[in-house]
């Protein structure tokens, strides 16, 4: 299953590792320690056009991908558990 998280972007729902609140996650030193390790090796995907709500860090056999979206980490988790990819 696929779930959509903004704009044209779909990810496979085994890949996501975690979602993170993006008003709360960045308090965690971890936590932006995270952020600015991915932004350096360029492993940040922005898929938003206003103001970015969440991130969803996936990962594959290529690595760590964090996606950065307008959804919200409520939404997400809703279309996720409901099995709805948000199209």
């Amino acid at each position: 299953m696929y779930v959509h998280i903004g704009q044209d972007y779909m990810v496979p729902v085994r890949s996501i590792v975690s979602i993170f609140d993006m008003d709360t996650a960045t308090n965690a030193r971890s936590t932006r320690g995270l952020i600015a390790r991915l932004e350096k090796e360029g492993r940040v995907v922005q898929v938003f056009d206003d103001l970015p709500k969440s991130a969803v860090l996936c990962t594959s056999e290529l690595g760590e991908i964090l996606y950065i979206t307008q959804i919200s980490s409520t939404a997400l988790q809703r279309r996720i558990e409901s099995g709805v990819t948000g199209l």
